[in-house]
């Protein structure tokens, strides 16, 4: 009888992480969390002004923890990987160690640099080679900030390393640059996958910084002796596509070849696969992008501010936040949230994707002054805000679904969400009526699933990621809502 092969996925999002154990069994992918930590950004002081940082070291402790609990259990990976938000990075001196802070996207160092990186390379012509949407955190305008406010540290860094691909350095002592989150820094010609060293140069940025790509299933090498030691065993750290979008879409269970999905989590990213990036001035203009895949297959998404929303409102009523008639045994889980929404009658709506909500003082009183400005009902009860947020997220979704099909020639009878956004019944049920389209709702867990498929079809468990996807659906399903 062969013995049980274990994959380990780390999937580490702005809000949380988790470590998902996968084996096969009846042809069935099986999955088991081993360990879910918390996650969120830090204050640090910089030169008398307060960031937005990420511990990464209370991070490292975490996805050790998780490797701990793998052999507390006696269930060793055979390899394992990590997946994490894009566009952050951290810098490398010559000595291999962090220089200075890793920065949170959500940081406000960047506001203003567009007009900095514009000056040496129009917007216009920044899209039509990198083919990513303009967001202000990306890491160009990131690199642009560090320039601009650290550059003693830009100037000493040897190495560029994005988040998950730093802790696998952490846990293996090799460099490697991973293309699907090296491609959410706008600094990759859209046309070769490559990095764009003309574009580089004019920006100012060192060469140095930028190194080979390595492709999801490439081997980053063994855990180094000090880490097999501390966590009870040794094993291979497998590249998966590290943006965890590019590895949700991978679990996306459709054989279909013009699928619409939704990676449905901390943000929205609703779009489809191409061969070949669409960069046009169309797909500018409707700030679309087109982030590398697995293969790659270009991602070509929107951006939409997604359940940041509702987590944050969500953050807030559990701190305290006042409310009328608030008795303070209220439950805000988020199935609560969504429940108690449908059953509301507030009809106001706000632009979720408004740049006001990407980080603001108060969520709550964001989507009040949003409504109040639009001479709208005004929510005052928890579900009264959370049905403006989820209805306004619909809203959103058919918006983008009609973008999409325009910009393609495509057409689409159903949308595909993953993610934990799958499992927000209600939402599914609006994004079905606002879009008129099928919903295919699951798996909740694509993000790790995706990770983990990348890593089995390295392995020779799928022969390619039709053979996966084809095992998602008959492993996990999916719920229609019409």
């Amino acid at each position: 009888m062969n013995e049980t092969k274990y994959y380990l996925a780390v999937d580490i999002g702005a809000s949380s992480g988790r470590h998902i154990l996968a084996h096969m069994e009846d042809g069935r992918m099986v999955l088991e969390e081993v360990h879910r930590f918390w996650n969120g950004s830090d204050k640090a002081e910089v030169n008398g002004k307060t960031h937005r940082v990420w511990d990464t070291d209370r991070l490292l402790r975490e996805i050790i923890a998780g490797m701990k609990s793998c052999a507390a259990m006696g269930k060793i990976p055979v390899s394992m990987g990590i997946d994490t938000w894009g566009v952050d990075y951290v810098l490398l001196g010559a000595d291999g160690k962090r220089l200075g802070n890793c920065y949170a996207y959500r940081d406000d160092r960047t506001q203003g640099m567009e007009d900095e990186v514009y000056r040496r390379v129009p917007a216009e012509e920044l899209y039509r080679r990198t083919g990513i949407q303009f967001a202000i955190y990306n890491t160009i305008f990131q690199l642009a900030a560090q320039e601009s406010e650290e550059p003693e540290l830009l100037a000493q860094a040897e190495f560029l390393l994005m988040m998950p691909d730093y802790f696998h350095y952490m846990l293996t002592g090799v460099r490697r640059q991973e293309y699907t989150n090296a491609s959410t820094s706008q600094l990759l010609d859209v046309r070769t996958g490559d990095w764009d060293r003309e574009l580089i140069g004019r920006l100012g940025f060192p060469q140095k910084l930028f190194g080979p790509l390595s492709m999801p299933g490439t081997t980053v090498g063994e855990l180094l002796p000090e880490i097999a030691e501390e966590v009870g065993f040794c094993c291979r750290v497998a590249l998966p596509a590290t943006h965890d979008t590019g590895s949700a879409v991978m679990s996306v269970p459709s054989e279909a070849e013009d699928t619409l999905y939704i990676s449905s989590g901390t943000w929205s990213l609703m779009g489809c696969e191409l061969q070949e990036a669409n960069s046009s001035e169309a797909a500018r203009q409707a700030n679309f992008t087109n982030e590398g895949g697995y293969r790659k297959r270009y991602r070509f998404l929107k951006n939409i501010m997604g359940l940041w929303m509702i987590q944050s409102v969500k953050k807030e009523l559990e701190e305290g936040y006042p409310f009328e008639g608030r008795t303070g045994d209220e439950d805000f889980s988020f199935g609560n949230l969504c429940d108690r929404a449908s059953r509301e009658s507030i009809a106001s709506l706000v632009a979720a994707n408004d740049q006001r909500f990407l980080a603001p003082v108060s969520m709550i009183e964001e989507v009040k002054a949003a409504c109040a400005e639009q001479g709208m009902q005004v929510p005052q009860s928890p579900w009264e805000l959370a049905r403006v947020i989820y209805r306004s997220l619909a809203v959103c979704y058919r918006e983008a679904a009609e973008e999409i099909e325009a910009l393609t020639g495509k057409h689409f009878d159903a949308v595909n969400i993953v993610g934990g956004g799958s499992n927000a019944v209600w939402l599914n049920q609006l994004t079905a009526a606002e879009t008129g389209r099928t919903v295919l709702a699951g798996p909740g867990e694509a993000t790790a699933i995706g990770n983990l498929g990348a890593q089995m079809i390295a392995d020779g468990v799928f022969a390619d990621l039709t053979d996966f996807r084809r095992t998602v659906y008959r492993s996990f399903g999916v719920k229609e809502y019409r």
